[in-house]
């Protein structure tokens, strides 16, 4: 079968895990890694057999112009913003995997659809927004959430240079994310980078405050919604299911915990998982639709 050439700007942490991925895809082809400067990540794909330039962003769109469709973007938001335009005006479809947020946040779980497949560019939120906002919007539709608060605590070595450079959007978009996907009516995130050793899974503690307080309607709901990110992030699972902490209270909360595939880095780093793992997603689907499959 006939597969869409895509390219990597950004070698790094979660550049090198989208090269193994993309590898098993059956409707990806990578053809082009891209940096700013000679690092492993660029050897890694030259072993690979893929073209491979310390020329950043105007060598991919100055020798790939019309033959990648697909472009993921690992880099930061800042290097982001200085190279969108140049991507969007070579016809690439990018997957913005930094807190940029200058196309709209998509999360496959909840509002991946073709609307979404005829942006010129969709953005990933952050690896929290993706475990989170799935099951804020989950809640949010039986149960009308008016404050939602996510703390995601994430094994320190699992955090690269990029991540590290991004805190400040990270914990900005998650929370515009959890109020515009999710549809709480306010939201607030926060980010631990925990040094632990032997290091912890990606987990995610989600803190609801609902207007509707009915945790058998929550459960079904909630339960359904990790059933569907299952079938792209196979890793996620409850620590805790949905508890109402009094039952004169109206807060309900429940711990997500994502374990990852290995595939570059060990399992414990499922916050590199599961954004890749949606990116892949909403590429194959875009594959598809250039494919007609």
């Amino acid at each position: 079968m006939k597969k869409i050439k895509v390219g990597i700007i950004g070698p790094g942490n979660i550049g090198q895990d989208l090269m193994i991925k993309i590898g098993r895809s059956k409707y990806l082809e990578l053809t082009c890694v891209v940096n700013i400067r000679e690092s492993k990540g660029l050897e890694r794909a030259r072993k690979l057999g893929v073209d491979a330039s310390p020329l950043g962003v105007d060598y991919l769109i100055e020798k790939y112009t019309g033959i990648i469709d697909i472009v993921f973007d690992a880099t930061s938001a800042k290097a982001h913003l200085s190279a969108y335009k140049k991507l969007q005006d070579a016809g690439m479809f990018v997957l913005d995997l930094t807190p940029a947020a200058v196309g709209p946040y998509c999360v496959p779980a909840v509002n991946l659809d073709r609307n979404m497949l005829r942006e010129k560019e969709v953005n990933l939120v952050t690896c929290a927004g993706q475990a989170t906002t799935p099951l804020v919007n989950a809640i949010n539709e039986v149960a009308d959430v008016y404050y939602a608060e996510i703390v995601s605590s994430l094994s320190s070595d699992s955090a690269g240079a990029g991540t590290r450079a991004n805190i400040d959007e990270f914990t900005e978009t998650t929370k515009k994310a959890l109020e515009t996907i999710g549809g709480a009516d306010k939201a607030k995130a926060i980010i631990i980078l925990n040094p632990a050793d032997p290091p912890i899974y990606m987990s995610n503690t989600i803190y609801t405050r609902v207007k509707d307080v009915n945790m058998e309607k929550i459960t079904k709901a909630t339960d359904e919604c990790i059933n569907r990110m299952k079938e792209y992030v196979p890793g996620v699972r409850y620590k805790m299911t949905p508890t109402l902490k009094d039952l004169n209270d109206d807060i309900v909360m429940l711990i997500v915990e994502v374990e990852g595939l290995g595939d570059y880095l060990p399992i414990h780093s499922g916050n590199l998982d599961i954004i890749n793992a949606s990116a892949i997603k909403i590429a194959e689907e875009k594959a598809k639709e250039l494919l007609g499959v």
